[in-house]
Order: structure tokens, then sequence, then C-alpha cells
């Protein structure tokens, strides 16, 4: 297969695959058609990045028409990575998934169900593909939109006021964001990111493009749930039904980020977000309270899916606490947390998932003892909650090492110490977690259960075991980030 096609197929293949899964009728053959169409992102994921890793940026023009004229795809090693990842947990989610969809979601919604799952893989890959600044916000709307279906369909009632509540401040979010690729337009003729790169320094000093700026960070960090924009998530990944908890915590947020990341080194530029401008002082505040206050808050978590909620919005803060170094090291510190902690997340959710199955309840109070009747779904818990506290020969370890280090390097003694101190506070809850679900004597409701089907363990157990390869072998990771960080740097590696 060679890459020529590979960055339109990419996209246009879910896409067209979602109003077939809306024809469609029968449940087995509706899940294997989303499924392979989830394989196939995975697999032109993988070819895009062994060809741009050896070949180096692409550039797709739609219709051959080139820019500014025509619609551009640019995939370089940031994007190739992140369009693994949503290719990876989209595929593992759908095989996984395929008993837990059917138990959470009501029969005549199936179809619809599918339909909207491969719209929200289209929007997440739009995103990251796309070399359009307004194209951005088409596929931000369509991953949305397909994202607040699927919350609504979850069995609690609670998932319809929850999806309500992602709507009403995702569309607020994507209001900022189109009002500023307006501004950008306006002064600058063009909706082409390489060429809003080229032209925005003549007049980013104007009064438009500084409130082109805001309006995008505003609307973006609302996306990625950067603390005090962060309250639609807990809900959302709650009430969600099962496997859209799993594949929105992996990738919905990391997606955003890379928005973020893209729009603040290759349209702006670094020296005009971070040495003109000086976000990182707004940025490392907000990080650091994030990271304090969700670790804090998930502790006190009765639910366990909330309580992976909080953490990943400390995760989050881990996130732009790399963006806010403002160094070549803090980025691919990101890009490594990025990455990771969509892998670690994406596995304990599926295993919360299997646990969900089997009970029907999140609820800590009604696991107790559950470790004893569901040992292998139990421990995938375990070492998810490792990757999370970071301990060694996990990928969360290699997350945290390096962003200590990028604080290191930049003598930020207090950040480094808040890593450290925060992944303390990672230890509080993990720990209670485990003895809740190991240690209590196992309940009526949970005495007599049996271990999930193993069509569910595989998958979810693929991901526990990156989260360990990942810890031990960072080739992949650290090698990748450092270059993607080393770009956007404009540094030789």
């Amino acid at each position: 297969m060679t890459a020529e096609h590979l960055p339109i197929l990419q996209v246009a293949v879910p896409l067209a695959l979602a109003p077939v899964c809306l024809l469609i009728g029968n449940r087995h053959l509706v899940w294997l058609l989303a499924t392979a169409g989830g394989l196939f992102t995975f697999v032109c994921a993988a070819f895009l990045m062994v060809s741009v890793f050896n070949q180096g940026p692409l550039t797709y023009y739609l219709g051959g028409w080139e820019a500014p004229w025509g619609i551009a795809l640019a995939i370089d090693l940031l994007s190739a990575f992140i369009l693994l990842l949503v290719g990876l947990v989209a595929t593992l989610t759908l095989i996984w998934g395929k008993a837990s969809i059917e138990n959470e979601i009501p029969g005549e919604q199936l179809s619809l169900f599918y339909c909207m799952f491969m719209l929200a893989v289209t929007g997440a890959l739009g995103i990251v593909a796309t070399g359009d600044a307004f194209n951005v916000f088409v596929f931000l709307e369509i991953s949305s939109l397909s994202s607040y279906a699927m919350i609504a369909m979850g069995r609690d009632r609670r998932a319809l006021t929850s999806s309500f509540q992602y709507l009403v401040m995702g569309t607020i979010g994507a209001t900022f964001i189109l009002i500023a690729i307006g501004l950008l337009y306006m002064m600058t003729g063009t909706l082409n990111m390489a060429d809003l790169a080229a032209r925005l320094p003549a007049v980013r000093e104007t009064t438009t493009v500084l409130a082109a700026f805001a309006f995008l960070t505003v609307g973006v960090s609302l996306k990625i749930a950067l603390l005090p924009l962060h309250q639609w998530l807990p809900n959302a990944y709650t009430y969600a039904p099962s496997v859209v908890s799993a594949f929105l915590s992996a990738t919905s947020t990391k997606v955003s980020l890379y928005l973020l990341i893209r729009f603040f080194y290759t349209v702006f530029g670094a020296d005009f977000v971070f040495r003109d401008h000086g976000l990182q002082y707004i940025l490392m505040p907000l990080s650091l309270i994030a990271i304090f206050a969700a670790s804090g808050i998930a502790i006190f978590q009765k639910d366990i899916k909330r309580m992976l909620a909080y953490s990943s919005i400390a995760q989050i803060g881990y996130m732009t606490l790399g963006i806010a170094l403002v160094s070549q090291s803090g980025l691919a510190a990101t890009i490594i947390t990025m990455f990771n902690h969509g892998l670690i997340k994406g596995a304990l959710f599926l295993a919360i998932g299997g646990i969900f199955l089997r009970t029907g309840t999140s609820q800590l109070a009604k696991l107790g003892g559950i470790g004893r009747t569901m040992p292998w779904t139990m421990g995938a818990v375990v070492i998810g909650g490792c990757g999370l506290i970071g301990v060694p020969l996990t990928a969360g370890f290699v997350a945290k090492w390096y962003l200590i280090v990028a604080a290191l390097e930049g003598a930020a003694w207090v950040v480094a110490s808040a890593i450290v101190l925060t992944s303390l506070l990672t230890v509080v809850y993990v720990w209670r977690t485990v003895e809740i679900l190991y240690f209590k004597t196992p309940g009526d409701s949970v005495r007599d259960i049996d271990e999930v089907p193993m069509s569910m363990l595989i998958p979810t157990w693929l991901m526990v075991a990156m989260v360990i390869w990942l810890g031990i072998d960072t080739t992949l990771t650290v090698g990748l980030a450092e270059q993607a960080a080393a770009m956007l740097f404009d540094v030789t590696p």
C-alpha cells in the first residue's frame, strides 16, 4: 500500500461507513463493519507513520487543487503519532465492545450507535489530518455532535443531562474557535494553516489577531477540559456507555490538545505565544491547580468511573504543564504523556466496562471483593492504576520521568516537586480502589459472577501489555516525541 492516498482514505473510509452502518439492521454485521473500519484506520495510521518517518511530512491536495485554492491534508510526525493512537484505540474498543454495547444500548439503536461511533472516529482523525483551519472546525463538530449522541444513549437517565451539559459547553468552545478562525481569515485571506503561518507575522500584533489568539486558546482549552473549563467531563465519562467512556477518555482530549499544539507552534509560532504574550504564566498555574485539585477530588469519589474522570483532568494538567515549560524537552514530555495516558486510561475504562457488564454498577461500595471473582479484569485495573501513579516499568513512569527531567532542565524545582507530590495523591485513590476491590469481603452481588469473555479480555490486556511494553522499550514513544518536538521547535534532532 502506497502512502499517496492514505491521508484521505484515513478520513473518508470511516465517514463512508457511517451511513452504511445506519442502514444495516443486523447487530452482528454492523459491529463487524464498524470494527473493520476501525482496523482500517489503524493500518492506515501505521503506514503513514512509517512513511512520514522515512520520507518526511506528507501533503495531500483534495481534487489536485493546491492551497490556498484547495483543501490540504498535512501529515507530519506529530499528527501521524496521534492518528496511530486514535486508530489503535478505536479498533480495540470496537473489538472489546460488542457485548458491552448490546448490554447498554437498546437493540433498535445499535445501528445508530455504530454510525455515531464511526462519525466520532472520522472527526478525530480529520482534526489531526487536516491542514485547513476551517475544516478543523468542521471535523470538530462532526466529532462533538456524534459524541453528544453516544453519551446520551447511556442507560442511566443522567446520561441525557450529561450529554446536554457537554453540548452546551462544547458549543461555546466551538463558537470561540470558529470566531478565531474567522478573524484569522479576515486578516490573512487564507484558511490553509501553512499560509496562515506565513502571512500572520505581518499582522500578528494587530488587535484582531490578538483577539483570534485569545478566542482560540479559550475555545480549545474548553475542549481539552483544562481546569476551570472542565465541568463537562466528569459526568460525560461517568454516565456514557462504557465503550464511549473508553474511546473518549483515550482520544478526545488528546486530539484537542494536539490542536492547541498545532496552532501554538505552527500557526502563531512559539515566540508569539510565549515570548511576546507570556501564555505560560497563565498555563503554568492552571496546570498545577488542575493536577492538585483533580487528584484530590478523585480521592473522595464513590464511583470508579467518576474517579477516573477526575484523574483524566489531572493528567490533562500534566500535559499542559509540559507545554508551559516552553522547552523542547517539555513539549516532548507532553507528547509522550498524550500517547501513554491514552493507552493507560483506555485500558482502565475497558476493564471497568467489563466490571459494569457483569455487575451493572461502577459504585465502589457495591464492588467490594470483586477482585477474587474477576481476577484477570482486576489485574488490568491494578496495572493501569500503576501506570497512572507512574510506577517504574509502566508507560506512566516514562511520561512522568520526562516531565520531571524537563522541569529540572528549566530549573523549575517547584514544578518537579509538584509532579512527585501529585503522584502520591494518585497512590491514595488507586490504593483505595484496590483495597476495596480486593480486600473487602465479596457481597452477594459479586460472589457468583463470572469473568468477562475472552473477546473482552484480549483487547483489554493488549492495551495493558502496551502500557508495560512502552514502560520498558521507549523507542517508539520517546524517539518519535523528541523528533516531533524538535520539528516544532525547528531544531534538528
